[in-house]
């Protein structure tokens, strides 16, 4: 329904608050408005004392697929951003710190798909748990440009980075988690309850302290110098979106419209929406993709506790 909030709020558990991305049927797509439902929920929960962690989660069969295609990113922009070249990739960037600088932890839980802008929400949180079967990557890159965020050197390494980068393959949540982009991987059944057993042992912990916890590990990044290159990424971004291919294919995505321009992006590699519909092609295939059931707005009950696990190891298009 058109009038459905873009982001459910639930509490789970005591001290644990978590956020849905809500639009299943387009993958939780993020669009301004979506951007900026999730940045107030997160600033109303880093108010909250009642509050210490919150999880960001998505609806349906994928964390998010990435930035909305088809959408204007001049309009309703959700913060204030200086103009000029570069606008949209220093905006988000922008916006992904402001996640950092929260004095409570925040804590991704993906499933499914985590594709392009997704992967640098994932990355702004302090906290990554994943299905072994979830999909990180950043396709853009064979078409557009680097990533608006370019975390993957700071997180996964030089040489898993450039892979990544030069490629625009996916790897899976395993993959993630052994190359440094997630903490750890569980199996898809066992996400929810691992991920809300893991947000109520960090939320045993008072927020004054949490807080500088979570400082003294960005502050020793910042050091290294990672806000510092993230922030002369985005410069490069636009670099890249400025190059003749990526100029031909922004017009192409104009022209035969978003489906058809994804699908030849991907055809020579065989992988995302074309890999898909070829493994739907199968004589035999079932559908087992999990969904997140949709969470209700607010609990209004008593937070149940969390469940013990066990633990394994300008109008442009954009993304």
């Amino acid at each position: 329904m058109a009038d459905e909030p873009l982001v459910l709020i639930d509490e789970p558990a005591q001290w644990v608050r978590r956020l849905t991305l809500n639009r299943a049927e387009k993958r939780n797509a993020l669009t301004n408005a979506l951007r900026g439902q999730l940045f107030d929920a997160l600033h109303a929960a880093d108010r909250d004392n009642s509050i210490r962690v919150t999880i960001i989660r998505g609806a349906g069969t994928c964390f998010s697929a990435g930035y909305d295609l088809v959408a204007d990113y001049l309009e309703d922009q959700p913060y204030f951003s200086a103009w000029g070249d570069g606008l949209w990739p220093r905006h988000v960037v922008q916006g992904w710190f402001d996640i950092w600088d929260l004095a409570k932890p925040v804590i991704a839980q993906v499933h499914g798909y985590c594709l392009a802008g997704a992967t640098e929400l994932a990355a702004a949180c302090d906290l990554v748990y994943v299905a072994e079967d979830a999909q990180f990557g950043y396709p853009p890159v064979r078409t557009m440009s680097p990533p608006d965020m370019q975390f993957y050197p700071w997180l996964a390494g030089m040489r898993n980075a450039m892979e990544m980068m030069l490629t625009g393959d996916a790897i899976s949540g395993a993959e993630a988690a052994r190359m440094g982009i997630a903490n750890r991987a569980f199996d898809a059944r066992e996400l929810d309850a691992a991920v809300l057993a893991i947000a109520a042992r960090v939320a045993k912990v008072p927020s004054d302290l949490q807080q500088v916890n979570k400082r003294a590990v960005h502050r020793a990044m910042e050091v290294m110098g990672l806000r510092t290159a993230i922030r002369a990424g985005s410069e490069l971004q636009i670099v890249g979106f400025n190059q003749p291919s990526s100029r031909a294919y922004l017009q192409q995505l104009t022209m035969q419209g978003v489906t058809k321009a994804l699908d030849q992006r991907d055809e020579a590699f065989g992988d995302y929406r074309v890999g898909e519909a070829a493994a739907r092609a199968k004589p035999g295939r079932t559908d087992k993709a999990r969904r997140v059931p949709k969470a209700k707005t607010v609990a209004t009950k008593k937070p149940k506790r969390a469940t013990k696990t066990r633990r394994t190891t300008k109008r442009r298009p954009t993304r």
